[in-house]
Parts: C-alpha cells; sequence; structure tokens
C-alpha cells in the first residue's frame, strides 16, 4: 500500500522504522516544522524527520492542515492509508477523508481509557496495572474513532514513564505492521468505543511536578516515577529546590513532608500516609546522585527534622 506517515517525536519515529522494514510503499512524511533546541537553539528537525531523511523520503512541515493548498498538495499524494502518531497537529475531516482506507492513529493506551496528550504518564500515576498501544480509525473527535486493533503490555511496578514510553513505542510499530497486514486481506474491522468508560490524559505541565506531601506516599511514589524523565518531580527546602528520581514506600509516621530519617540507602519522609524513602535525587546546579554519595560529599542536607515544602 501507498502510505503517508505523520509524526514528530521519538514515539512516532520508531513506527515509521517498523514501516520502512515492510513491503509498503512510504511516499511521503509530514511532520512538524524545525523548532528550536540546544544551548544554541538551532533549528533542530524532529526525530521522525531525521528518519525520513536517513530513508530519502520526501518530508513535509506545514504549519496547519486546514488550508487548500496543504489538502491539495496532501491530495496529490494519492496514498492508500495515512498513519499518524503524535503528529501534534490537528486533521481536519478534510483531511481524514482524503486517503482511500483514511488515517490510522497508533495510541499510547488501551482505548478508551486515557484518551489525549499524555497517556503514558497518567496510566503510571493514576496506579494502572495494564495499558497498551490501541490502533484507531481517526475521526473529528479526540482519540474518539473505532478501534481497530489492540495489543496490551503490564505496567511493572519499577517502570518510569521513559522506560514505558519506549516499551509502547515498540509496541506502536509491531502493532501497525500487523493492523496493515489485515487491511491490505480485507480483515481489520472497527469496534466503537464505549464513550462512558472514557477518561482524559491531560497534557502535562512542569507546575504538576511539585511534591504535595500530604499524599500517601504510594501515590508520590508513582508520581515520581510516572513523571521521569519528563516534567520530573521536585520538592523544596529551604527556599532550593531539589528533584527526586527514585523512591519508594516504606513504614513511618510524622507531619508530612518532615525527615524522619537520613542513612545510606535513603532519606525517608513522613507523608499523608506512610512515609517515602528517598534514594536517588538531584541538588540544584548538580547532577542527579544516590542519598550514599550525598552524605559522602559531606552536605548537610535533608537532616532528620528537616521540612520538605
Amino acid at each position: 500500500m501507498r502510505i503517508v506517515f505523520a509524526g514528530t517525536p521519538d514515539f512516532a519515529a520508531t513506527a515509521l522504522q517498523a514501516l520502512l522494514a515492510t513491503h509498503h510503499e512510504l511516499i511521503a512524511v509530514y511532520t512538524q516544522p524545525d523548532r528550536p533546541a540546544g544551548r544554541g537553539r538551532k533549528p533542530t528537525p524532529s526525530p521522525v524527520k531525521q528518519v525520513a531523511l536517513d530513508a530519502g523520503l520526501p518530508v513535509f512541515q506545514p504549519d496547519t492542515l486546514k488550508t487548500a493548498d496543504a489538502q491539495q498538495t496532501l491530495a496529490g499524494l494519492a496514498a492508500d492509508v495515512m498513519v499518524v502518531a503524535a503528529y501534534g497537529l490537528i486533521l481536519p475531516k478534510a483531511v481524514l477523508d482524503l486517503p482511500r482506507h483514511g488515517c490510522l492513529n497508533i495510541h499510547a493506551s488501551l482505548l478508551p481509557r486515557w484518551r489525549g496528550a499524555a497517556p503514558i504518564q497518567r496510566a503510571i500515576a493514576a496506579g494502572d496495572t495494564e495499558t497498551g498501544i490501541t490502533i484507531m480509525q481517526m475521526d473529528e473527535g479526540l482519540d474518539t474513532g473505532a478501534m481497530l486493533l489492540k495489543k496490551a503490555t503490564p505496567i511493572q511496578a519499577d517502570d518510569t514513564g521513559g522506560r514505558l514510553h519506549d516499551r509502547l513505542a515498540r509496541l506502536g510499530g509491531e502493532a501497525i505492521v500487523e493492523a496493515l497486514t489485515r487491511l491490505e486481506q480485507g480483515r481489520l474491522a472497527g469496534e466503537p468505543q464505549r464513550h462512558e468508560e472514557a477518561c482524559y490524559a491531560h497534557k502535562l505541565t512542569k507546575d504538576e511536578g511539585h511534591i504535595d506531601w500530604h499524599q500517601p506516599a504510594e501515590v508520590i511514589e508513582r508520581q515520581i516515577r510516572a513523571f521521569d524523565p519528563w516534567p520530573g518531580t521536585y520538592t523544596e527546602l529551604d527556599g532550593q529546590r531539589l528533584r527526586l528520581h527514585q523512591a519508594h514506600v516504606v513504614p513511618g509516621t510524622g507531619t508530612p513532608g518532615t525527615v524522619l530519617r537520613r542513612e545510606r540507602d535513603g532519606i525517608d519522609v513522613a507523608c499523608g500516609e506512610d512515609a517515602l524513602r528517598i534514594t536517588r535525587l538531584q541538588l540544584p546546579g548538580a547532577r542527579a546522585q544516590s542519598v550514599n554519595d550525598l552524605i559522602n560529599g559531606g552536605k548537610p542536607l535533608l537532616l532528620p527534622g528537616q521540612e520538605l515544602r
């Protein structure tokens, strides 16, 4: 089949690489315009654009697909199907209707759970035990289209947002290849979503990384894992922002935010329920380090009785 691919970040680049390994014909790639990045703030191609250029594929980077010119260009490609993964632009109905088989989306959740921008992190933070990939027939709604294929994966107790992202990216590549095979064979059937069961995965913000020590330790531990590597989680001590990278739940009681214990195996902080043992953290202007290294450095931080906010 003649495929147009639309995507932008690493998650989408993994799917594009999977499609390049098939017998299908990738005729064009759509991705967002280059954005400033790095210390020099130079315009930088997206991960998808880089994969496309390495493969010698034509790349289109319109600011919108709502104009007649953009739609005419896409129509001229005469695609059988458009595969979309974390593209970042709205596809109007005119675009959805252009390919012969419409537009298929690779979504990183088991729909209808976690529609929206941040399904991977929201699933971990909510304590879900399972997530996965849904290949969906796109319609005008937000992740509301018919479900064509699902692949599930368990959420492990030590999964971070980054680790689960990478696993789902690989699973997404496998799923879209299988879905296209079924589509070729005429056996890719859609299942309507139960809209009443849907929940929304709001876009992540940096402010969400601030830890509320009145929450149960279990909730905070999931927050730390879910928001690693971005936006990260942090707390404040005497006006300094400390980033937390690894922690686990331990027994303990006290005023929420109070340091209960400081030993080489971790720093215990009282929470609204139980306590959190911090094992890896990052001081301002420094790299992430273990609590053992922090103690070896001789800094009198996070001592019993000190309060985190």
